[in-house]
Formats: structure tokens, C-alpha cells, sequence
């Protein structure tokens, strides 16, 4: 619920920018589009704003109290505890924990996203085929070994696994026919299986589809050309049959490739007058002049025929779309100007944030940086780039430093992370100098830009992290960043790290 002064500091703004929704919503950081023009319209009517309403809260707090405290001496479960009290939602619970015990939870949350169907599918292969145990193909993957099965009975269906299991006490022939079925079933959806993978392949080259793409998409031209790329390896009745083509309409369609072509002469016509009036004719009159000239055909066929011939009208090259609008507030000046270097600890800071995408979802990481050694001051981790992130980040630095009368330039660029009202409140209440670099020149942040190359080539790129949560991958690079103050030698520290190099100096880090 937004104050008075909240509603009328917004239209006033937004009235000030030339009623610019998205640019106001940008400098003040709030509220959304539908609510800042329901404002600006009962602005205009009655001069003023209503003054509003507060809401009494559903719970109280002692209420709130409770149901965090049984939360927390229950096993730290969200089901139980609704469940046994009766309130609140699965959305209130977790927002009070996080209010009363912030220490408890992580704010982060992720989801593991599955694997695609292709590679479902070839699990499944390794798995009928294996030599070894099932418990070491899903090992070797990186899954659960009911995983495995789970995509088994839902590829090859229930019959398959009822198949796969050995009947105790039978006699020999029998148990012995019994196998060799269940061989041919497996050999035969082995098969179906791989032609599926192929015919996801060839959509990718041939077509230049997805991998992911549903058959039932692709035009009856396109399964032709699916189907003639792999007859030298499949019966055409395989072919036709897994891409939900009849037969019928795969000869029709060859059919019309073999034809000769009836447009040959309108082609060359259609190549005269293109060349004979500048290039500068589209299909509308290029059809115009085929009809002056007693050739009538469709806007449709002019247009493939055009298209085919590469009969093409260069246009003027539209300016690219950038998305900066302007200064939304002063900027200070660079006061570093690339000078990276510092006689002592917390004279220069330096700070950005850097995204990470894995499979799980994306991570963002937002440290500061001391110019001295290169050590990380503070940092924080979330799953969005907010405001939370870097004023936390900025708090913990601020700390630091509080009650040793060290006042550093605190270095970034010109991001609206370091422009909202509580970037700025933190910096003055601590009497920080704050410098930015110019606008689009990453080298003026070279200092912390390296920091985020070296932590993404360690640590990054070089493991898989298909398998990895959030939390994981968010325990993982705080371990890291521990790891690069406290044991990573630098050379330019004498082959130290920066904690034994301030330790060496007699410093406290």
C-alpha cells in the first residue's frame, strides 16, 4: 500500500516527463503502469488524491509468532504446520519466517529443470543396453536410478518392464522363448527409439528445427524430406508411419519435385523488369507489370518467385533500438579514471553484478571489490538483481569499515542499482565518495570485470552443472569466493593470497 506522498510524488513525476509510463515507473522504482494511470486519472479529475486506507492485517502478530515458532520446532515444514493450525496460505508462511527468522532460510528458491526428450531417449538406449548395472548408468548420468525406469515405462510402455522380469520356476524352453521375445521387443524399440532420434536430427539439419520439435507440426513437404533423407537406413513403412505421413501423399509430393517447372518463363521476366527498373519493384508491382504485360499471376506466387530468385529491394538500414533514455539522475564524475591501484586497504572499492545460468535457473552476484589486493570486502547471492542484492551486499561492506574512519570511493557503473533512493541513503549515511564510469565503457570497471572473467573460467565453465539446485550452485561460489581471499595465490602479492598478504603486512583483512 503506497503512502500519499508516495501516489502524488509519482504523478507529479509522471507529469514532469511528458506522461512517459515506463520512465517514470524506471526513476522512482515503483508502482505498476495500471495503478500509476488510475492515479494520474483521479489526479486530473479531482486536483488531489484521496488520502487512502489502511488495512487491518488478517493476522495478528502473536498469531504470526506462533505459527513461525511451530514452524521451526516441527522440523521446518511448511505442510505440517499449516496443517496443524489451520492458517495461514503456503505463500504468507514463508514470508513471515523470512521476516521474524531471516537467519533460518535462504531466500533463494529454484527448480531443477528436466532433460529433453532426446536425451530421455538415449538414457533409455544405454539403459536396455548396458553391459554393467542400472545403478551405474544413472550414476554415469547424473540421475536417480527410478528415473530411469520411470522414462523406460513411460517410452516403451508397462508391457516392456512386465516383460523385462524373470518368471521363477519355469521350465527352460519356456523361459528360454520367453527371452528371445523379449529380446526382439527390446531390439525393435531400440529401433523405433533411434529412428525418432534421427528423425530429430535430420528436422535440426535438413529443416533447421529444434530438436525438441513436435512432428505434428511439420508440413507433409517437410516429412517427405524427412522420410527421403533416412530410407537408406529404415523401411519406408517405418518412415511413414512414425512421421504420420500416407503414402499417398509422400508420392504426391515427390511427384511435384520431378515436374518441371511451368514458371521458368516468368522467372526470367520477372528477373528483366527487376534488373530494367533499378531494383526497386516489390511483389505488388512487379504483379502490376507481369499484368501490363498479359502474365497473370497470384501476389502469392510472385512473391515465392521472388523470394526463390533473390529478387530482393535493399532498404535503408534502420537504426539500431537502444533502450537508454536518458540521465534518470545526476551521475558523479569517474574519479578512478582506469587508476586501479591503492597504497592501502578501503581507499577504492569497486562493484557490478554478474548473472549465472545453469540448468536450475539463473544466480546473480553482486561483490565489492578492494582495489589494494584485490580482495572481496562483501558480497551477496540471489536469484534476481534488486535492490535487496547490492544494498545487502553494500551494508556488510559498510560494517566493515565502521568505526575506522575509512571513508573509500565506492566505483561502478551507471546501472539504476546504484542510483535507487537506498543506494544513495546507505552511501551518505556513511560518508562514501561515489564515482561511476562512463556511459557503455566497461573498461572503466576493468578491475572488477576481471574478477568476474577469472571466477567464471575457475569455476564456471569448467564443471557441469546440469544437476546442481540453486542452493547448490549458490553454496558453490560462496565457497569459491572464500577460497579466492583466504588460499589463491596472486603473483602480483608475492605469491600469496590476499588474506596472507594483508596478514605478512599486519593488517587485519
Amino acid at each position: 500500500m503506497y503512502s500519499y506522498e508516495d501516489r502524488l510524488r509519482a504523478v507529479r513525476l509522471y507529469i514532469k516527463l511528458g506522461k512517459r509510463l515506463a520512465l517514470t515507473i524506471r526513476q522512482l522504482g515503483y508502482p505498476t503502469k495500471n495503478a500509476l494511470k488510475h492515479w494520474h486519472r483521479e489526479y486530473e479529475q479531482r486536483l488531489d488524491l484521496s488520502a487512502g486506507y489502511v488495512r487491518e492485517p488478517k493476522y495478528s502478530q502473536a498469531q504470526k509468532e506462533v505459527a513461525v515458532k511451530h514452524y521451526l520446532d516441527h522440523g521446518c515444514c511448511f505442510a505440517v504446520t499449516i496443517k496443524a493450525l489451520g492458517y495461514p496460505s503456503r505463500t504468507l508462511l514463508p514470508s513471515w519466517v523470512q521476516e521474524l527468522r531471516p537467519q533460518t532460510r535462504t531466500r533463494v528458491v529454484g527448480r531443477i529443470q528436466g532433460l529433453t526428450p532426446a536425451m530421455k531417449q538415449s538414457a533409455v538406449i544405454e539403459l536396455c543396453m548396458r553391459q554393467g548395472s542400472a545403478q551405474s548408468v544413472a550414476q554415469g548420468l547424473g540421475v536417480s536410478r527410478p528415473s530411469l525406469y520411470n522414462w523406460r515405462n513411460q517410452l516403451l510402455g508397462q508391457d516392456a518392464s512386465r516383460s523385462m522380469k524373470r518368471k521363477k520356476n519355469s521350465p527352460p524352453s519356456s523361459e528360454r522363448t520367453e527371452l528371445q521375445q523379449q529380446v526382439e521387443t527390446l531390439q525393435r524399440d531400440i529401433r523405433r527409439l533411434r529412428l525418432e532420434q534421427d528423425l530429430l536430427k535430420k528436422a535440426n539439419e535438413l529443416l533447421k528445427k529444434e530438436l525438441g520439435i513436435d512432428r505434428r507440426l511439420l508440413t507433409n513437404r517437410e516429412k517427405m524430406q524427412l522420410v527421403d533423407a533416412l530410407r537408406p537406413t529404415y523401411t519406408l513403412t517405418e518412415l511413414l508411419r512414425e512421421v504420420g505421413l500416407p503414402r499417398s501423399s509422400y508420392f504426391y509430393h515427390r511427384g511435384r519435385l520431378a515436374v518441371a517447372d511451368k514458371y521458368v518463363e516468368v522467372r526470367r521476366l520477372m528477373t528483366d523488369i527487376f534488373e530494367r527498373n533499378y531494383r526497386c519493384y516489390g511483389y505488388r508491382r512487379m504483379q502490376a507489370s507481369l499484368t501490363r504485360k498479359s502474365v497473370n499471376v497470384s501476389e502469392k506466387v510472385v512473391q515465392r518467385l521472388m523470394k526463390q530468385e533473390c529478387l530482393i529491394v535493399v532498404k535503408h538500414k534502420r537504426r539500431r533500438y537502444g533502450s537508454y533514455m536518458g540521465e534518470i539522475s545526476p551521475a558523479p564524475d569517474n574519479l578512478l579514471n582506469r587508476d586501479f591501484t591503492a597504497d592501502a586497504p578501503n581507499e577504492k572499492w569497486l562493484t557490478d553484478i554478474t548473472e549465472f545460468q545453469i540448468p536450475a535457473g539463473k544466480v546473480y552476484l553482486s561483490p565489492m571489490i578492494d582495489c589494494f589486493d584485490g580482495m572481496v570486502v562483501s558480497w551477496s547471492i540471489g536469484t534476481r538483481p534488486d535492490a535487496e542484492l547490492v544494498n545487502a551486499m553494500l551494508d556488510s561492506a559498510i560494517e566493515m569499515v565502521a568505526g575506522r574512519g575509512d571513508r573509500p570511493v565506492v566505483h561502478s557503473d551507471r546501472g539504476s542499482h546504484y542510483r535507487w533512493p537506498g543506494w544513495l541513503s546507505r552511501i551518505a549515511a556513511a560518508k562514501l565518495v561515489r564515482s561511476m564510469s562512463r556511459k557503455a565503457c566497461s573498461p572503466d570497471n576493468a578491475a572488477c570485470e576481471g574478477f568476474f572473467g577469472r571466477l567464471k573460467n575457475e569455476l564456471f565453465y569448467s564443471h557441469n552443472w546440469l544437476s546442481t539446485t540453486i542452493e547448490e550452485f549458490i553454496a558453490a561460489l560462496d565457497s569459491y569466493i572464500r577460497w579466492y581471499n583466504e588460499a589463491r595465490i596472486k603473483i602480483s602479492l608475492g605469491a600469496r593470497s590476499p588474506v596472507e598478504y594483508r596478514s605478512n603486512l599486519g593488517i587485519a583483512a
